[in-house]
C-alpha cells in the first residue's frame, strides 16, 4: 500500500476555523487566495457553460446492486422496505456489450464526465486478484473495455473499496460487524482522522493503480464522509497526490437538485501558490438528483426534471442560466436498468434537448473543470497599462478572460522563459479557441493557454 504523507496538523486546525465563513454549506477551508485586479474578469472556458455527466456505482462486470442490497439489509435490520425489493432476480453482470455502447454513443457525441470503477464491488471479489464467478480472462477484457471505451471521455474514480462493507486495513477482509457503523455509506469516517480516511482512500486508489486505471480524484459513496468533510478533502488531497502524483486532486461528495444554492466546484486547502509544490482539493458539486433510474431501479423521474421539452423549464435550463457549471448525476445501474436501458435512453433524451436548447455548452471531465476551476480561483491576476501579468500555480488550457476597452493591435500572451504568443483575431465569441482573441461588445475576451508560473497579455496597439 502506498504512504499517505503527513498533514501538517497546524494548517489543519487552523483550516478548519477558517472554513464556517468561507463555505458555510459544506464546512471546508477555502485556504490561500492570490490578489486578483477587479478590471480582469476570468470567464467560463471560452465563453461557454461547462457540462458533465458524473456516473456512480459503476465497476467491471458485477451488477453492484444486487450484491449490495442484502448487505444494507443485514446492517439496517430489515426496517427499509428498498433493501427488500426482488434482488435474487436481477442479473448478476452488466455485460461489457453494453459499456462498449455507452462508450462509444458518448464519445459520438461528445459527452463526458466521470465514472466510477468500485474496486471490491460489495466484496465480490478485488479487480486485482479477481472476481468469483468470473474468469481472469473475463475481468482482464473487461479492464481493457474501460481503458479503451470510457477513458478516453471520463475520468476514473474509485467509489470506496466496496461501497458496501467497511474493509480492515490490517487484514483486507471487512469487519466482522454488519452495521451502519461498518459501512462505507454511513457512519465509519465520523469521528475518522484525516489520516485513517486517507489510508482507506490509499487502498482503493492503489487497487485502481494496480490495474491499470489512473485517477485524479474519488467518489463517496452514500454518506461517506458526511460528517467529516475537513478530514475528507484533506485525506482525498494526500491521498491521490501519492498514489497517482495528481496536481490538482477532486472529490464529488455533494449534490443540490435544487433551489439557489451554488453549483459551481469548491476550491479548497490551497496552499504553497508561489512556491514549487501549490496544493489544493476540488469539491465538484452535482446539480441534479438520480433521475434516470436510480441505483436501485426504481420508476425513473424522466427527462423533463432535467429540461423540459420546449426547452424553457428543468435543473439544467435553471442552473446554464445563473451561468453556472451543470454537472449531473446517474447511476450506473440504472442507466442499464436490468438490461432495459431505460436510464440511457432518458439520458440520451436529455442530450438531445440540451444540444437543441443550448449552442455554447462544454462537456468536461470533472478533472478538468477543477483544472479551471483552480487556474480560475489561485492565479494571481494584475493589471498593467498594456494589460494584465498573471503568476499561475497550476497550467490551464482554455483561460478565459475578460479586459475593458483599449488597443488590441495585435495582442500577444508571453510566458517567462519562453516565446511569446501573437493571439488571433476572430469574429465571433462562439469561435473561440486557445490562442485567440474577439471584441465582445466594448470589451476585449482573450482565451489563453495559461503557463505555470509567470506570464503576460499584452494589448498592442
Amino acid at each position: 500500500m502506498s504512504t499517505v504523507h503527513p498533514i501538517d496538523r497546524r494548517a489543519f486546525l487552523a483550516g478548519i476555523a477558517a472554513s464556517a465563513a468561507a463555505f458555510p454549506s459544506l464546512a471546508q477551508s477555502p485556504g490561500d487566495r492570490p490578489a486578483h485586479a477587479a478590471t480582469i474578469t476570468v470567464e467560463l472556458p471560452r465563453l461557454r457553460t461547462p457540462v458533465g455527466l458524473i456516473i456512480d456505482d459503476s465497476t467491471c462486470l458485477v451488477n453492484l446492486n444486487k450484491f449490495a442490497m442484502p448487505q444494507f439489509d443485514e446492517a439496517f435490520g430489515s426496517s427499509n422496505p428498498v433493501y427488500r425489493r426482488n434482488w435474487r432476480e436481477w442479473p448478476n453482470e452488466i455485460p461489457d456489450a453494453f459499456v462498449r455502447k455507452f462508450g462509444e454513443w458518448a464519445a459520438a457525441n461528445g459527452i463526458k464526465g466521470k465514472y466510477s470503477i468500485v474496486p471490491y464491488p460489495a466484496c465480490v471479489g478485488r479487480l486485482d486478484r479477481g472476481l468469483p464467478g468470473w474468469s481472469q480472462a473475463d475481468l482482464r477484457a473487461s479492464l481493457e473495455v474501460v481503458r479503451t471505451t470510457i477513458m478516453p471521455n471520463w475520468d476514473i474514480h474509485p467509489e470506496m473499496i466496496t461501497h458496501t462493507r467497511v474493509i480492515d486495513l490490517a487484514t483486507g477482509q471487512p469487519f466482522p460487524e454488519i452495521s451502519a457503523k461498518f459501512m462505507e455509506n454511513w457512519e465509519w469516517t465520523t469521528g475518522r482522522s484525516a489520516d485513517e480516511i486517507g489510508a482507506y482512500l490509499t487502498l482503493a486508489l492503489s487497487i485502481l493503480r494496480d490495474v491499470g486505471l489512473p485517477c485524479e480524484g474519488i467518489t463517496t459513496p452514500g454518506g461517506f464522509g458526511n460528517r467529516a468533510l475537513p478530514q475528507l478533502a484533506q485525506a482525498t488531497l494526500e491521498s491521490v497526490r501519492g498514489v497517482f502524483h495528481a496536481e490538482i486532486p477532486h472529490y464529488f461528495r455533494h449534490a443540490f437538485d435544487k433551489g439557489p444554492e451554488s453549483v459551481a466546484p469548491r476550491v479548497e486547502y490551497a496552499s504553497g501558490l508561489d512556491g514549487p509544490d501549490p496544493r489544493c482539493v476540488v469539491s465538484i458539486v452535482a446539480c441534479t438528483g438520480d433521475w434516470t433510474g436510480g441505483w436501485d431501479n426504481t420508476e425513473p423521474k424522466g427527462a423533463d426534471a432535467f429540461i423540459t421539452e420546449d426547452g424553457k423549464g428543468g435543473r439544467m435550463v435553471e442552473v446554464i442560466g445563473r451561468g453556472e457549471p451543470a454537472m449531473m448525476l446517474a447511476h450506473w445501474t440504472g442507466i442499464w436498468w436490468l438490461g432495459q436501458e431505460r436510464g440511457f435512453t432518458i439520458f440520451k433524451e436529455v442530450v438531445r434537448r440540451l444540444q437543441t436548447r443550448f449552442d455554447r455548452l462544454l462537456w468536461m471531465r470533472p478533472s478538468e473543470l477543477s483544472r479551471y476551476w483552480a487556474a480560475r480561483e489561485l492565479t494571481a491576476i494584475a493589471a498593467t497599462d498594456a494589460g494584465a501579468d498573471f503568476h499561475a500555480p497550476f497550467p490551464c488550457p482554455s483561460f478565459t478572460v475578460r479586459c475593458g476597452d483599449g488597443p488590441a493591435g495585435k495582442p500577444t500572451y508571453t510566458p517567462a522563459g519562453a516565446p511569446a504568443l501573437v493571439l488571433d483575431r476572430v469574429d465571433s465569441t462562439a469561435k473561440l479557441v486557445d490562442g485567440t482573441w474577439c471584441r465582445d461588445g466594448v470589451s476585449r475576451v482573450a482565451c489563453l493557454p495559461l503557463r505555470k508560473g509567470a506570464s503576460r497579455l499584452v494589448w498592442n496597439d
